[in-house]
């Protein structure tokens, strides 16, 4: 079996990169935006899982099935308008930065799989994702999200994490849960050994697409369990012109 990465420490929320300093992040085998950067601080998986995550991710609406979670939409309270507005603002001066995805390169962002295929590619600083750990600051996402343009890339929107142990009170401190909807990847059995591709399959028992759902059926199956994948992310897409489609949760499946 491929030897798994463990993790000292977000996110991933939070992730490998909150997880462990930015120096002994530089040592590990996790090219550009390796979800599994986002461990738990008790976790352990591979390039295996992220990348399968992120073909998951893409054709089907997120809130739907076992393997995602999402926060609950709150009721509107006082100011959460006016505080998720600043955000976007923020978050507005960040895709204006970066809109040469060469510059976000220069400071620091790495490509996740791009050599893969993607409908949206992330840009992740696991600089800014360790920092997340401990603070919330809109002008350091985690992860910037671009789409293929030509021989380059477009930049689409940004992602913030935060760490798997927030509750949901407190993700609400960082961006109000009347506005935003944060997930995360759950229940993934790692297929076994050999049987990796059948994760990808039609109708698959195995990965985040698949029936298996509990660690007991998991175990059963000669699989690897994992509660939770990855940590708390939430996407933003600044540039669009109202809440709905600023804080899409279906977004980056779009083609």
């Amino acid at each position: 079996m491929k030897s798994l990465l463990t993790v000292l420490c977000l996110a991933g929320a939070l992730c490998f990169a909150q997880q462990n300093s930015p120096q002994d992040m530089k040592g590990m085998n996790m090219p550009g935006h390796d979800m599994s950067k986002m461990s738990a601080p008790d976790s352990a998986e591979d390039t295996d899982a992220s990348m399968h995550a992120m073909n998951s991710m893409e054709g089907h609406h997120m809130d739907m099935g076992p393997h995602m979670h999402m926060t609950a939409l709150r009721t509107a309270q006082p100011g959460d308008a006016e505080k998720a507005e600043k955000i976007v603002e923020v978050a507005r001066g960040v895709m204006e930065k970066y809109k040469d995805y060469h510059v976000a390169l220069d400071d620091g962002f790495e490509i996740f799989h791009p050599e893969a295929k993607q409908k949206q590619y992330h840009f992740t600083n696991y600089r800014y994702a360790f920092a997340a750990r401990l603070n919330f600051n809109p002008e350091h996402p985690t992860s910037l999200l671009y789409e293929k343009d030509g021989d380059g890339y477009r930049l689409m929107g940004v992602m913030y994490t935060a760490p798997k142990r927030f509750t949901e009170d407190d993700l609400n401190q960082r961006i109000p849960l009347s506005i935003a909807q944060w997930h995360e990847h759950v229940n993934f059995c790692r297929a076994p050994l050999g049987r990796r591709g059948e994760m990808l399959a039609p109708n698959p028992k195995f990965g985040l697409k698949g029936s298996i759902v509990t660690k007991e059926e998991c175990d059963a199956n000669g699989g690897e369990f994992l509660p939770i994948v990855f940590n708390w992310m939430v996407h933003l897409y600044p540039l669009e012109k109202n809440p709905a489609q600023i804080w899409s949760v279906d977004r980056q499946h779009a083609d």
